[in-house]
């Protein structure tokens, strides 16, 4: 028979002291750290312990005794459901506060090198509706609050069209207004779940894996370009053709108007092939007068103003003078890459995602750049020393990896190549400082600028400038 679980246990007046990792908050309770979500420093409140380790706990608030001054009412109708901009009940002044913390305590604790002094975080101006792209998910299981569940409250479908609830992958949440994205992307998503549900279009089923609607992207430019996907499971053309003619007459600022039949086991769409509905196969960004372009599989940094300022630091710590060859590793669709040839005598950019490289080719022939080179695969098998001896070595390299950081194979290659400067691109500080140690019998830290990308969330990006010593 089996043994029934002890309760977890509720404490009573837990005053919560700092912010955390992951969006997360600190109390301590009997000398122990507890991770609480939804709360900010100041706020007293009893906590039900929903996870128990011998370092550590995690807990969820179910009564507040006393609210922070910190504190400020939460914009968004659903937060505290919803798994993003868990910040959103800290005035940004704090918000950007603590980031700046969180990058200084990273490079300290972790890095263990010496730094300079480090400027001040770059808020972004846009603290609302600042995201270029979002993706929601169908699901014949939405989500519902303990509120609701507790009141019995009864709905006439379960069909849902917004975000995946964390720790439970089949359940999503219905969102009837997201202040990520404009109001255009609220209006078709919204017009989108109508429609489907009028019409008795079935909602994706993930743990079954069936249903016709399975998920929507929204993309949009500074320049007014529009690009709406829609993914379905399986192909029926009727139905298909209704829903996609239909957005298109209510909405017909939709510049890129796109579907995919996805019957995979996943949701990714880089293997599948896209068809145009209505408009172009693609849309465009522009930045001091480059033109991006940007497909439905292409990666572009999802806030594009800040993404601006951060290519601006990136350039300035480079140091440009017009007779650079610089190395842009994880070059992406070739945006830095392109962003800083015309300063540059050689441009190379090495990526991992073969889809990626073809549109960084076409962006330096949009923009009549000629002094660029892109090459697609793993980054520690192509960066090696034949390669460089190819090349030649790099005045200069621009990294921007993804949040796990560089191998250390791909360290060991700049550590051979040996530029004169090395521009480290983070979004993510701890592994950036873990490799900045790795670096540092080389090379010094001579400047860092962390920047907000997501306002109302946890994550911040940072830029490193690192100089022969």
């Amino acid at each position: 028979m089996a043994k029934n679980k002890k309760p977890l246990p509720v404490f009573e007046n837990v005053p919560i002291i700092d912010i955390a990792a992951e969006g997360k908050a600190i109390a301590r309770v009997n000398d122990v750290v507890v991770f609480v979500p939804f709360v900010v420093p100041g706020d007293v409140v009893d906590l039900q312990i929903t996870r128990k380790k011998s370092s550590f706990m995690e807990a969820r608030p179910v009564h507040f005794h006393q609210y922070s001054e910190q504190r400020q009412p939460a914009v968004c109708e659903h937060y505290g459901i919803c798994g993003g901009c868990k910040w959103q009940i800290l005035p940004y002044s704090e918000q950007i506060r603590h980031k700046q913390k969180q990058v200084v305590d990273n490079l300290s604790r972790i890095g263990k090198i010496e730094l300079p002094e480090i400027s001040p975080i770059l808020g972004s101006k846009k603290t609302e509706f600042y995201r270029n792209k979002l993706e929601f998910t169908f699901s014949n299981k939405r989500c519902r609050t303990n509120e609701e569940i507790a009141e019995g409250k009864v709905f006439e479908t379960m069909n849902a069209l917004g975000f995946h609830i964390p720790g439970q992958f089949d359940k999503v949440l219905d969102i009837n207004k997201c202040w990520l994205q404009t109001d255009d992307s609220n209006a078709i998503r919204n017009e989108v779940r109508h429609y489907a549900l009028q019409h008795g279009l079935t909602f994706f089923d993930l743990r079954n894996q069936e249903g016709f609607l399975r998920t929507l992207m929204i993309r949009t430019t500074s320049t007014g370009e529009l690009m709406v996907i829609v993914i379905f499971y399986y192909e029926d053309l009727d139905a298909q053709q209704g829903l996609l003619t239909h957005l298109a007459e209510q909405f017909p600022q939709i510049t890129s108007l796109l579907y995919v039949i996805n019957s995979k086991a996943n949701d990714t769409i880089t293997d599948q092939h896209v068809n145009v509905f209505k408009g172009n196969e693609c849309i465009y960004e522009e930045m001091e007068g480059l033109r991006f372009k940007i497909g439905p599989k292409s990666f572009y940094q999802t806030n594009s103003d800040q993404a601006y300022e951060l290519y601006k630091i990136t350039r300035n710590f480079a140091q440009l003078t017009g007779n650079e060859l610089v190395y842009d590793l994880y070059t992406g669709t070739g945006t830095i890459a392109n962003f800083v040839a015309r300063q540059s005598r050689q441009v190379v950019g090495i990526e991992y995602v073969p889809e990626a490289i073809e549109d960084a080719v076409v962006n330096s022939q949009l923009n009549g750049i000629e002094n660029t080179l892109f090459y697609a695969g793993d980054m520690k098998d192509i960066l090696n020393a034949a390669f460089i001896e190819k090349h030649g070595k790099p005045d200069v390299i621009i990294t921007d990896p993804p949040r796990a950081g560089m191998h250390d194979d791909v360290i060991q290659a700049i550590l051979i190549a040996n530029p004169k400067r090395i521009v480290y691109v983070s979004c993510n500080p701890a592994t950036q400082a873990r490799d900045l140690g790795l670096l540092s019998s080389k090379y010094k830290v001579t400047a860092v600028q962390p920047v907000d990308m997501f306002p109302h969330t946890h994550h911040v990006e940072n830029v490193v400038l690192l100089e022969q010593k």
